[in-house]
């Protein structure tokens, strides 16, 4: 198996708790937050920003959980309230070398419970989390094929996906159905999962 590791693109920093508290976060005040951003109602950035908004109020699955974190605190706060205060987070670990890297003999499964946290394009950092149940959080090796750099990368299986809309892109794919078989996919690079220790 050969994959590719891209650069970031989306260089947002994460706002304090206080001062993302106080900044508007709903599609019903939408306007409110382009006016804070001087962004206009037709623009790129105010149509990446209406979709983020849009996708962090869609309802919850049967049995997961959902939050969109608009702060470090935030983010933490709802790890911690699903996953109890003994956790960590991973990520991948992507030396800058090789573009192309093939996979290496020692995969690890590191938790059978998580919190996925993946990264949003909005002017600053808001990360889509959800707790998922029945999923496995496993760290496979690659290695450069030009270079023998290294990575570490974070892969995420989801045993049960019988309550997922049968449109998703991963049963078009894989060319299954909802709750036939486990679904895996790497996670990109910005976004973090956090697990027990």
């Amino acid at each position: 198996m050969k994959m590719h590791f891209r650069k970031t693109t989306n260089e947002a920093t994460f706002l304090h708790r206080q001062v993302a508290d106080s900044i508007p976060f709903s599609s019903d005040k939408l306007l409110e937050i382009l006016n804070l951003f001087s962004l206009k109602e037709d623009s790129e950035e105010a149509e990446m920003m209406k979709e983020t908004i849009q996708d962090c109020e869609q309802p919850a699955l049967e049995g997961d959980s959902r939050f969109c974190a608009t702060s470090l605190e935030s983010l933490i706060d709802f790890s911690i309230s699903k996953l109890g205060k003994n956790i960590k987070p991973i990520s991948n670990e992507v030396e800058m070398g090789s573009q192309e890297y093939e996979l290496g003999v020692r995969v690890k499964v590191v938790a059978d419970k998580s919190v996925v946290c993946h990264k949003q394009k909005y002017p600053y950092v808001v990360f889509y989390c959800h707790a998922i149940h029945k999923t496995r959080v496993y760290m496979l090796p690659f290695l450069g094929t030009e270079d023998r750099t290294k990575a570490e990368v974070v892969a995420s299986c989801h045993i049960d996906t019988s309550a997922w809309n049968l449109k998703h892109v991963a049963f078009q794919v894989l060319k299954v159905k909802p709750g036939t078989v486990p679904v895996c996919h790497f996670l990109p690079r910005e976004d973090l999962i956090w697990i027990p220790k």
